[in-house]
């Protein structure tokens, strides 16, 4: 007699936060992620957040990305991106890190932690003082536990 299979389960979906930055880092408390993706087509905003929550329903290391969220590697290993390019030939990056024991660190759970963005012109690279400003906020995100997130 053959067993009959159980239906998967499927893992609850993660938490989404903003890294806010530190008073002690910048006085105005700055939400990086946020300022970014107000500055990006409505369009792309709403694509850069689709995949957002489709990372976080599914979620990782369960999504497999289809070309809009990919893992870095080298220098910018632990980053994840999620990747948008506009018709006018733009590509809006969001960078994000990945919170597997959020509940350690003050976060509620594993969490998907968008920490900021940048765009660039077509078939270009951004540059390694952009790479450095997004490990440096990194850096200083992983520092405070708890973490520093937006309320």
């Amino acid at each position: 007699m053959t067993k009959k299979a159980k239906p998967t389960e499927r893992p609850a979906p993660w938490r989404v936060h903003f890294f806010q930055r530190h008073a002690s880092d910048d006085p105005k408390r700055t939400v990086p992620a946020l300022e970014f993706l107000r500055t990006c087509p409505t369009k792309v905003e709403a694509m850069i957040l689709a995949v957002v929550k489709a990372v976080a329903d599914a979620p990782p290391p369960a999504f497999s990305g289809g070309g809009k969220w990919e893992a870095m590697h080298g220098e910018m290993g632990g980053f994840y991106e999620i990747r948008v390019d506009e018709p006018k030939r733009r590509h809006y990056r969001l960078f994000c890190l990945l919170e597997r024991d959020g509940a350690a660190v003050g976060l509620g759970g594993p969490c998907l932690v968008l920490l900021t963005g940048k765009d660039k012109a077509f078939q270009t690279v951004l540059s390694a003082p952009d790479y450095a400003e997004v490990r440096a906020l990194g850096t200083e995100y992983r520092r405070r536990v708890p973490r520093s997130v937006m309320p």
